[in-house]
């Protein structure tokens, strides 16, 4: 049996593209940093700068966990670039009948080992946030 398994791992690791691609090459997550919890349903935009100007790739919405595990589109392959995600705040906070300083928040990054798993985390809070590149 562990033969069997054994072979088919090794089989199946010949067999896929070597080229690091899967649907989960980006992610994000918000939490709510003043009540702790995760900012559910929120509108977050996927795109891509091309020249001078941006292009959508695809949009999403956080699930009850407040994240995305797949943001990046399955048409897609990833590439080197710079690109953004732009978290639709304004809309979340006046779901939650909550004032907010920024009606969106634009992140952008720059991708430059496509073999690696893009993660950006999210704290937000009505009038301030910090967000990184997360694993």
């Amino acid at each position: 049996m562990k033969k069997n398994l054994l072979s088919a791992l090794l089989l199946s690791s010949l067999i896929l593209p070597a080229t690091g691609f899967t649907s989960d090459f980006l992610s994000v997550h918000i939490l709510n940093q003043q009540t702790g919890s995760p900012a559910g349903n929120v509108n977050v935009v996927l795109e891509q700068k091309q020249g001078g100007s941006w292009h959508i790739l695809n949009t999403a919405k956080t699930n009850n966990d407040g994240k995305i595990q797949k943001l990046w589109p399955d048409n897609v392959n990833e590439k080197k670039g710079i690109y953004r995600v732009t978290f639709k705040t304004g809309e979340y906070f006046k779901d939650n009948n909550l004032k907010s300083f920024f009606p969106e928040i634009p992140v952008e990054f720059n991708i430059e080992d496509t073999s690696q798993h893009y993660h950006i985390p999210l704290l937000l809070s009505q009038y301030g946030y910090p967000t990184y590149r997360g694993s």
